[in-house]
């Protein structure tokens, strides 16, 4: 008897033969599981007490839910279900978790005004996640100039989820007390972030990045560097990192002005009469 989840083909009057699924397929989606078994867990650990591992499950979420449709594409294994199991898990790794985790470290000191900056981050996440995969159709419809894809409109939802969690990191590195104020001022800190999240700002996304022989080596060593420094390091290392990625963020959008300049000096005046 063939149950309800080993789909069958006819063949000829053998009869039914189960159809076989490449373990390759398997792999991608079996990372996104994995990223929303670390996202829930992470929210566990924060009720529980224990934030730091609570930290860094959340950010392990967020590498796996941000690397598993890369692995799909370069092991050509994409599917619908895989895109849109990946969709429901983003808005869990990148949204709900970063946010619960942080209202249970810090932002319950102030009750109610951190609830609704939580609140803001997620569902500014979902709105984030939304308008990437609709633009995402258009790219594929070539809806938008080709320059233009190597930005993203707003900051991506795995920044977000790295970026939001700033007043845990110095917390942790004892700079600051986790107290009331500091509560408060990571609860205006939230809102920011969920703000540019939904924003008009673009980024840049590295995605058609190219990066010359020669350096392909120090890159490598550079970033084995990093890894060291995040393992060695963990708070101050993302402390830091989070505050380059905020300056780099004025320069990102400073260099697409500069660049529409450009493309619009090379198609000339509007000769249209409009």
């Amino acid at each position: 008897m063939v149950g309800p989840f080993q789909p069958f083909e006819p063949h000829g009057s053998g009869g039914p033969r189960i159809r076989e699924i490449p373990m390759r397929l398997l792999v991608p989606n079996l990372i996104t599981v994995l990223a929303i078994c670390a996202g829930l867990s992470g929210v566990r650990l924060a009720f529980e007490g224990r934030f730091e591992p609570a930290v860094v499950m959340v950010l392990i979420a967020a590498f796996l839910d941000g690397i598993d449709g890369r692995i799909a594409r370069m092991m050509k294994a994409t599917s619908r279900f895989g895109a849109q199991m990946d969709s429901l898990a983003d808005i869990v790794n990148f949204g709900v978790a970063p946010a619960l985790v942080l209202y249970a470290y810090l932002l319950d000191l102030t009750r109610s005004p951190g609830w609704i900056a939580a609140l803001l981050f997620t569902i500014a996440c979902g709105l984030r996640l939304a308008r990437f995969n609709v633009l995402d159709e258009l790219d594929e419809e070539h809806a938008r100039p080709a320059w233009q894809i190597e930005y993203f409109v707003g900051v991506p939802a795995p920044a977000g989820a790295v970026l939001v969690l700033l007043p845990i990191y110095v917390s942790f590195l004892d700079f600051v007390t986790p107290d009331r104020t500091f509560a408060y001022i990571s609860a205006a800190y939230t809102v920011l972030i969920a703000f540019l999240l939904v924003s008009r700002l673009p980024v840049w996304s590295a995605k058609s990045f190219r990066l010359r022989r020669e350096y392909a080596l120090p890159a490598i060593l550079a970033a084995a560097f990093y890894v060291v420094l995040l393992v060695v390091y963990p708070w101050g290392t993302l402390s830091l990192s989070t505050l380059a990625y905020l300056i780099f963020l004025p320069l990102s959008a400073r260099a697409y002005s500069r660049r529409a300049d450009i493309e619009e000096a090379k198609a000339g005046p509007d000769h249209s009469g409009i």
